[in-house]
Protein backbone atom coordinates (compact mmCIF):
# COMPACT_ATOMS: atom_id res chain seq x y z
CA UNK A 1 0.00 0.00 0.00
CA UNK A 2 1.20 3.71 -0.60
CA UNK A 3 1.59 6.39 1.48
CA UNK A 4 -1.48 8.10 1.68
CA UNK A 5 -1.86 12.20 2.05
CA UNK A 6 -4.66 14.55 3.48
CA UNK A 7 -4.34 17.43 1.71
CA UNK A 8 -6.95 20.59 2.99
CA UNK A 9 -8.25 23.25 1.06
CA UNK A 10 -7.26 21.07 -2.31
CA UNK A 11 -9.70 23.32 -4.32
CA UNK A 12 -7.35 26.22 -4.00
CA UNK A 13 -4.22 27.49 -5.93
CA UNK A 14 -2.03 25.87 -3.21
CA UNK A 15 -3.61 22.77 -2.08
CA UNK A 16 -4.47 21.66 -6.00
CA UNK A 17 -0.61 22.25 -6.94
CA UNK A 18 0.05 20.15 -3.57
CA UNK A 19 -2.03 17.28 -4.51
CA UNK A 20 -0.41 17.21 -8.01
CA UNK A 21 2.83 17.25 -6.86
CA UNK A 22 2.48 14.06 -4.54
CA UNK A 23 0.07 12.27 -6.90
CA UNK A 24 3.14 12.21 -9.16
CA UNK A 25 5.49 11.11 -6.50
CA UNK A 26 2.84 8.10 -6.17
CA UNK A 27 0.93 8.79 -2.51
CA UNK A 28 -2.61 8.39 -2.16
CA UNK A 29 -4.79 11.47 -1.97
CA UNK A 30 -7.18 12.57 0.36
CA UNK A 31 -8.42 15.93 -0.94
CA UNK A 32 -10.82 18.28 1.54
CA UNK A 33 -12.47 20.94 0.11
CA UNK A 34 -14.98 23.44 1.83
CA UNK A 35 -17.61 24.74 -0.57
CA UNK A 36 -16.05 24.66 -3.96
CA UNK A 37 -17.05 20.93 -4.69
CA UNK A 38 -16.90 21.87 -8.84
CA UNK A 39 -12.99 22.61 -8.96
CA UNK A 40 -12.49 19.58 -6.41
CA UNK A 41 -14.18 17.10 -8.80
CA UNK A 42 -12.47 18.43 -11.43
CA UNK A 43 -9.08 17.67 -9.74
CA UNK A 44 -9.86 14.38 -8.48
CA UNK A 45 -10.36 13.17 -11.94
CA UNK A 46 -7.13 14.80 -13.04
CA UNK A 47 -5.32 13.19 -10.41
CA UNK A 48 -7.08 10.03 -11.41
CA UNK A 49 -6.22 10.36 -14.85
CA UNK A 50 -2.54 10.56 -13.84
CA UNK A 51 -2.88 6.66 -12.34
CA UNK A 52 -3.24 8.00 -8.34
CA UNK A 53 -5.58 6.71 -5.79
CA UNK A 54 -7.61 9.95 -5.30
CA UNK A 55 -10.89 10.53 -3.19
CA UNK A 56 -13.41 13.83 -2.27
CA UNK A 57 -13.74 14.79 1.60
CA UNK A 58 -15.51 17.82 2.53
CA UNK A 59 -16.20 19.49 6.06
CA UNK A 60 -15.95 22.99 7.42
CA UNK A 61 -12.23 23.18 8.79
CA UNK A 62 -13.50 25.91 11.20
CA UNK A 63 -16.57 23.16 12.81
CA UNK A 64 -14.36 20.43 14.63
CA UNK A 65 -16.90 18.43 14.47
CA UNK A 66 -17.04 18.61 10.82
CA UNK A 67 -13.41 17.83 10.87
CA UNK A 68 -13.50 14.76 13.10
CA UNK A 69 -15.99 13.20 10.50
CA UNK A 70 -13.63 14.50 7.64
CA UNK A 71 -10.79 12.79 9.15
CA UNK A 72 -13.15 9.40 10.57
CA UNK A 73 -13.85 9.19 6.60
CA UNK A 74 -10.39 9.33 5.39
CA UNK A 75 -9.25 6.83 7.54
CA UNK A 76 -12.07 4.34 6.52
CA UNK A 77 -11.51 4.74 2.93
CA UNK A 78 -7.25 4.76 3.08
CA UNK A 79 -6.72 2.74 6.42
CA UNK A 80 -3.71 5.34 7.56
CA UNK A 81 -2.70 9.27 7.18
CA UNK A 82 1.04 9.27 6.42
CA UNK A 83 1.22 13.18 5.82
CA UNK A 84 -1.22 15.92 6.41
CA UNK A 85 -0.95 19.59 4.68
CA UNK A 86 -3.20 22.05 5.82
CA UNK A 87 -3.86 24.43 2.94
CA UNK A 88 -7.29 25.57 3.96
CA UNK A 89 -7.66 28.85 4.70
CA UNK A 90 -9.63 32.97 3.89
CA UNK A 91 -8.06 36.00 3.58
CA UNK A 92 -9.47 39.62 3.30
CA UNK A 93 -7.97 43.08 3.46
CA UNK A 94 -9.33 45.26 5.93
CA UNK A 95 -7.89 48.41 7.95
CA UNK A 96 -8.32 47.49 11.81
CA UNK A 97 -10.16 49.92 12.87
CA UNK A 98 -12.58 48.89 10.33
CA UNK A 99 -12.42 44.99 11.67
CA UNK A 100 -15.75 43.47 13.00
CA UNK A 101 -15.87 40.76 15.86
CA UNK A 102 -17.31 38.63 13.07
CA UNK A 103 -14.03 39.49 10.73
CA UNK A 104 -11.89 38.61 13.65
CA UNK A 105 -13.92 35.19 14.65
CA UNK A 106 -13.76 34.64 11.13
CA UNK A 107 -10.20 34.49 10.10
CA UNK A 108 -9.13 32.93 13.41
CA UNK A 109 -11.44 30.51 13.05
CA UNK A 110 -10.75 29.37 9.58
CA UNK A 111 -6.94 30.15 9.30
CA UNK A 112 -5.97 29.07 12.91
CA UNK A 113 -8.82 26.86 14.03
CA UNK A 114 -8.78 24.69 11.18
CA UNK A 115 -5.09 23.96 11.67
CA UNK A 116 -5.64 22.91 15.00
CA UNK A 117 -8.68 20.99 14.16
CA UNK A 118 -7.27 18.98 11.35
CA UNK A 119 -3.51 17.96 12.92
CA UNK A 120 -5.79 17.40 16.35
CA UNK A 121 -7.61 14.79 14.38
CA UNK A 122 -5.08 12.88 12.30
CA UNK A 123 -2.49 12.66 15.46
CA UNK A 124 -3.75 9.78 17.43
CA UNK A 125 -2.91 7.42 14.21
CA UNK A 126 0.58 8.95 13.51
CA UNK A 127 1.23 8.50 17.55
CA UNK A 128 -0.14 5.37 17.45
CA UNK A 129 2.33 3.93 14.45
CA UNK A 130 5.55 6.47 15.44
CA UNK A 131 5.46 8.31 12.37
CA UNK A 132 3.90 10.80 10.64
CA UNK A 133 4.73 14.44 8.74
CA UNK A 134 2.34 17.84 9.10
CA UNK A 135 2.69 20.66 7.00
CA UNK A 136 0.85 23.61 8.10
CA UNK A 137 0.40 26.41 5.71
CA UNK A 138 1.71 30.26 7.25
CA UNK A 139 2.54 33.32 5.35
CA UNK A 140 4.95 35.49 4.76
CA UNK A 141 2.91 38.07 6.69
CA UNK A 142 2.93 35.68 9.74
CA UNK A 143 6.40 36.05 9.73
CA UNK A 144 6.34 40.06 8.81
CA UNK A 145 2.92 41.40 9.02
CA UNK A 146 0.87 42.97 6.75
CA UNK A 147 -1.26 46.71 6.78
CA UNK A 148 -4.24 46.20 6.11
CA UNK A 149 -3.90 42.21 7.17
CA UNK A 150 -3.98 42.25 11.18
CA UNK A 151 -6.32 39.02 11.71
CA UNK A 152 -4.57 37.32 8.95
CA UNK A 153 -1.39 38.25 10.08
CA UNK A 154 -2.22 37.01 13.72
CA UNK A 155 -3.78 33.88 12.19
CA UNK A 156 -0.80 32.98 10.67
CA UNK A 157 2.14 33.85 13.01
CA UNK A 158 -0.53 31.92 15.48
CA UNK A 159 -0.13 28.98 12.58
CA UNK A 160 3.97 29.09 13.08
CA UNK A 161 3.83 28.78 17.05
CA UNK A 162 1.12 26.55 17.25
CA UNK A 163 3.62 24.33 14.82
CA UNK A 164 6.85 24.61 16.78
CA UNK A 165 5.37 24.08 20.28
CA UNK A 166 3.37 21.12 18.62
CA UNK A 167 6.85 19.78 16.79
CA UNK A 168 8.33 19.72 20.41
CA UNK A 169 5.60 17.62 21.87
CA UNK A 170 5.22 15.17 19.59
CA UNK A 171 8.86 15.23 18.09
CA UNK A 172 10.04 12.15 20.41
CA UNK A 173 6.72 10.02 18.85
CA UNK A 174 8.37 10.13 15.62
CA UNK A 175 6.33 12.86 14.13
CA UNK A 176 7.16 15.91 12.52
CA UNK A 177 5.61 18.78 12.36
CA UNK A 178 6.73 22.02 9.84
CA UNK A 179 5.63 25.31 8.01
CA UNK A 180 5.89 26.80 4.81
CA UNK A 181 5.24 30.49 4.47
CA UNK A 182 4.69 31.30 0.90
CA UNK A 183 5.64 34.83 -0.14
CA UNK A 184 3.01 36.62 -3.03
CA UNK A 185 2.17 33.15 -5.10
CA UNK A 186 -0.39 33.70 -7.91
CA UNK A 187 -3.58 31.91 -6.93
CA UNK A 188 -7.21 32.94 -6.72
CA UNK A 189 -6.28 35.18 -3.67
CA UNK A 190 -4.44 37.29 -5.39
CA UNK A 191 -7.58 38.20 -7.31
CA UNK A 192 -8.07 41.56 -4.99
CA UNK A 193 -4.45 43.25 -6.34
CA UNK A 194 -4.45 45.05 -9.62
CA UNK A 195 -2.22 44.00 -12.26
CA UNK A 196 -0.01 47.12 -11.38
CA UNK A 197 0.25 46.06 -7.70
CA UNK A 198 1.67 42.42 -8.63
CA UNK A 199 3.80 44.25 -10.87
CA UNK A 200 5.23 46.08 -7.97
CA UNK A 201 5.01 43.25 -5.51
CA UNK A 202 7.43 41.52 -8.22
CA UNK A 203 9.72 44.49 -7.80
CA UNK A 204 10.06 44.21 -4.45
CA UNK A 205 10.88 40.12 -4.68
CA UNK A 206 14.64 39.87 -4.88
CA UNK A 207 14.29 37.21 -7.16
CA UNK A 208 12.14 39.65 -9.30
CA UNK A 209 8.91 37.45 -9.79
CA UNK A 210 5.53 36.50 -8.21
CA UNK A 211 5.73 32.78 -6.92
CA UNK A 212 3.92 29.93 -8.65
CA UNK A 213 2.05 27.37 -6.61
CA UNK A 214 4.04 24.80 -7.90
CA UNK A 215 7.33 26.10 -6.40
CA UNK A 216 5.25 25.75 -2.70
CA UNK A 217 4.25 22.61 -3.36
CA UNK A 218 7.79 20.77 -4.08
CA UNK A 219 8.48 22.36 -0.82
CA UNK A 220 5.36 21.07 0.87
CA UNK A 221 6.50 17.56 -0.82
CA UNK A 222 9.73 17.77 0.45
CA UNK A 223 9.06 18.40 4.33
CA UNK A 224 6.79 15.13 4.20
CA UNK A 225 9.12 12.96 2.62
CA UNK A 226 11.74 10.71 4.30
CA UNK A 227 14.56 13.46 2.76
CA UNK A 228 13.42 15.39 5.33
CA UNK A 229 13.78 12.71 8.01
CA UNK A 230 15.90 15.30 10.65
CA UNK A 231 13.42 18.39 9.82
CA UNK A 232 11.03 19.38 12.47
CA UNK A 233 9.57 22.28 13.97
CA UNK A 234 10.77 24.76 11.08
CA UNK A 235 8.79 27.44 8.69
CA UNK A 236 10.44 27.72 5.39
CA UNK A 237 10.00 30.76 3.64
CA UNK A 238 8.89 30.11 -0.15
CA UNK A 239 8.68 33.88 -1.17
CA UNK A 240 11.60 34.80 -3.43
CA UNK A 241 13.21 36.42 -0.78
CA UNK A 242 10.34 38.63 0.04
CA UNK A 243 10.56 38.25 3.78
CA UNK A 244 14.04 39.23 4.35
Amino acid sequence: MGKTVLITGASGGIGSACARAFAKDGWQTALHFGKNEVSARALREELRGMGCDAELFSADAACPAQVNACVDAVLARFGRIDALVCCAGVAQQKLFTDLTDEDWRRMLDADLGGVFAFDRAVLPGMLRRGAGAIVNLSSVWGVCGASCEVHYSAAKAGVIGLSRALAKEVGPAGVRVNCVAPGVIDTPMCACFTRDTMAALAEETPLGRIGRPEDVAEAVLFLCSERAAFITGQTLGVDGGFGL
